[in-house]
């Protein structure tokens, strides 16, 4: 069993029929999928890889041995303990938004990584369109549910990983198991260092590295708004012995202030009141029980958000 993998740019062509249900499925069956020919230049892409990698030995390596995940694994196999590590990542993570501060001491960083966060988030857009078109949605309608309306307010964040060789990976994960918070996700994976796995039917199976692919995944507010058709998707990344994984996930997510709910075209079409599982609720609100609830079941926290 494989995640689907859809080559975007047949949207324009003959095959816009075909590939349009490739992605309803992507969105419905598994919450994840790759997309090949998306239109990012693959310069871009090579120079995104080189100046992340540079980054993280220029800033981040030394730090990272240092970290309070090191000492606790260090702490967990001298006491030749059977527990695992519950509470901690084996992961060095920066975010960048617009208006927080970036590294500066790596050559280009600046310039390639604000390049690629443009380029992701045109991507997000055309994305949610065709997710709008195929929920039978107006056009525009996820991206102005997620701005909380017609202005550009939707929080858009690059998370900057990476998982560097963990000396026992029997005792932590890279990442522990969780569903996505937000709305689009658009990830640029390490092409030769696996660990990224999802679950599908019950199975845990391998998101495989695949060349300047970029891996979407659907979160818990598009859930919402599709009233249950599209599944957040539970994801984990295992800690590995070798390689110094690559992530660079962005976070096409809700302003805080945004009101989701299921769109009223899908609970009317259903012919159903809008189900309990999906109440309306403000996306601040949620992001507060998601803080406390992130590796908890995604359901209690949807009735969380209600009571409040």
């Amino acid at each position: 069993m494989a995640v689907p993998v859809i080559d975007f740019s047949k949207l324009n062509g003959e095959e816009r029929a075909k590939t349009m249900a490739q992605i309803a499925n992507g969105c419905e069956e598994w919450g994840f999928f790759q997309l090949i020919n998306h239109g990012i230049p693959e310069e871009l892409l090579e120079r995104v890889k080189k100046v992340s990698s540079e980054f993280y030995k220029l800033e981040r390596e030394e730090n990272f041995k240092n970290s309070t995940s090191v000492k606790l694994l260090s702490d967990l196999v001298e006491k030749k303990s059977s527990e695992k590590l519950e509470h901690a990542d084996w992961e060095d993570v920066i975010t960048l938004l617009d208006d927080n501060e970036w590294p500066e001491r790596t050559p280009g960083f600046r310039e390639t990584m604000a390049e690629y966060r443009s380029e992701l988030k045109k991507l997000a857009v055309r994305l949610m369109e065709v997710m709008d078109e195929n929920l039978g949605l107006p056009k525009g309608y996820i991206k102005k549910a997620l701005n909380g309306g017609d202005g550009d307010n939707a929080f858009f964040g690059t998370k900057v990983s990476h998982y560097p060789p963990c000396p026992h990976p029997e005792y932590v994960k890279g990442l522990r198991a969780h569903t996505d918070a937000g709305g689009v996700i658009l990830l640029f994976q390490d092409d030769k260092v696996g660990g990224l796995q999802m679950l599908k039917d019950g199975q845990w199976i391998d998101v495989q590295p695949l060349p300047n692919a970029i891996v979407i995944n659907t979160g818990d507010q598009i859930e919402v708004l599709s009233n249950g058709r599209y599944k957040s998707c539970w994801h984990r990344v295992l800690a590995t012995p070798d390689g110094n994984r690559r992530s660079i996930a962005s976070f096409y997510n809700p302003s805080l202030k945004a009101t989701i709910c299921p769109a009223p075209q899908l609970v009317e079409k259903e012919n159903q009141q809008v189900d309990d599982t999906y109440p309306k609720f403000v996306f601040g609100d949620y992001m507060s029980v998601y803080a406390e609830q992130k590796f908890l079941p995604k359901e209690p926290r949807f009735r969380a958000v209600r009571a409040m």
